[in-house]
């Protein structure tokens, strides 16, 4: 591999990394309703598991709540106990033909619960970034001892990796203030 392959290849991880990091913030709970919180939920239907959102519409009709509508009302009560299950601390009620689940205000602790969980996330982002950058540098050791590639090629490479690394903990560090200030405003 020539290092602007490995460069490549570590910047389409590293981006991978930062979704990851993004989509599971997105389970975290806020003050606010948000469907992402509920809409991976797996529910047993039809003698299989699928996820809410493929089994129902999901709105907000309120800031601090969702309707799930399903549309096929024999899987009413199957979603309903899927999400209890999901011990997301929901209390979902069914009214008619759908489930309103309103979220209680949070509590400080609870908040400050949910930004411990949060710097976990981003700390094992941030994990898997140094790990792309530790493996990246490796590949380049390897390119470099089985020749055609110069020092100097190599030495400008770990210099990039080095700056694609700094430059995604930093994005994943962003998020996370985001998403600290979004779980404690009140």
């Amino acid at each position: 591999m020539s290092p602007d392959e490995i460069l490549l290849e570590a910047e389409e991880k590293m981006i991978k990394t930062e979704q990851v990091v993004v989509n599971e913030f997105a389970g975290i709970r806020t003050g606010k309703a948000s469907s992402t919180l509920i809409e991976n939920i797996q529910v047993e239907v039809y003698g299989s598991m699928m996820r809410i959102r493929e089994l129902a519409g999901i709105t907000t009709p309120e800031p601090r709540q969702l309707l799930v509508q399903p549309w096929d009302m024999t899987s009413i009560q199957a979603i309903e106990k899927a999400i209890q299950k999901a011990n997301l601390g929901l209390s979902p009620a069914v009214q008619g033909k759908a489930i309103r689940i309103t979220f209680p205000e949070l509590s400080q602790e609870r908040r400050v619960e949910f930004v411990k969980i949060t710097k976990k996330l981003a700390e094992d982002g941030r994990v898997a970034v140094r790990h792309v950058r530790r493996d990246s540098l490796e590949l380049l050791k390897k390119s470099k001892a089985a020749g055609g590639v110069g020092d100097e090629e190599i030495e400008v490479a770990e210099k990039e990796i080095q700056k694609l690394t700094d430059q995604y903990t930093t994005k994943i560090d962003a998020h996370v203030a985001h998403k600290e200030k979004e779980i404690m405003t009140v």
